[in-house]
């Protein structure tokens, strides 16, 4: 049942019982959609010696073998999903889906990571490969760093041995199914 009103200032408390309940029923499918977004990634590869999916795959897998804890693979399983909507801001898009559940230094670490793998590339287009070092003060600045330099940039390997995105999954679960920070709120009476 859908509510009744067709302008929030119309609304009654009863609208809004209902709305939060199919809210919660939708927040609850959010792992399915964010896997169906990463799969996405499959295809083409854009010059890059595999796709944006696989290079994903590569880099939680990287993360997870180097002793990583669930939210930062969580990260490094996603920080390129945004490739797909807008790849010209596609970490701001990573960023926004992870941000209601991760630590602000990993959200930081995914916002600002294209910048930070730039130091492999930049100066190929006429740019500043230490641009990341303006940022060397921020306390995730060595986090970022470690993420480009031995996971981020070195995940682009097709003989790879990478694990597959159901490995992932429990991961996911954890960190994308918590509560988000700040907590949820709930419908209370006028």
């Amino acid at each position: 049942m859908s509510a009744d009103f067709t302008r929030f200032d119309e609304a009654q408390v009863d609208d809004w019982r209902r709305i939060d309940d199919h809210f919660r029923d939708y927040r609850d499918g959010v792992i399915p959609r964010v896997l169906v977004h990463l799969e996405r990634l499959k295809g083409d590869t854009h010059g890059y010696p595999v796709d944006r999916y696989t290079h994903c795959l590569q880099t939680a897998t990287r993360a997870e073998r180097a002793g990583a804890d669930d939210e930062t693979i969580v990260c490094a399983l996603l920080h390129d999903i945004g490739d797909d909507l807008a790849p010209d801001n596609h970490a701001e898009i990573a960023a926004a889906i992870l941000e209601p559940f991760v630590d602000p230094l990993n959200l930081w670490m995914v916002r600002h990571h294209e910048l930070f793998q730039g130091y492999h590339y930049r100066q190929y287009y006429g740019l500043d490969r230490h641009a990341r070092d303006a940022y060397q003060d921020h306390p995730a600045y060595a986090r970022t760093v470690r993420f480009c330099d031995e996971w981020d940039q070195t995940s682009f390997d097709p003989a790879y041995d990478t694990y597959p995105l159901e490995h992932f999954r429990p991961a996911l679960e954890r960190v994308l199914g918590r509560a988000p920070f700040g907590g949820m709120p709930t419908v209370s009476a006028e």
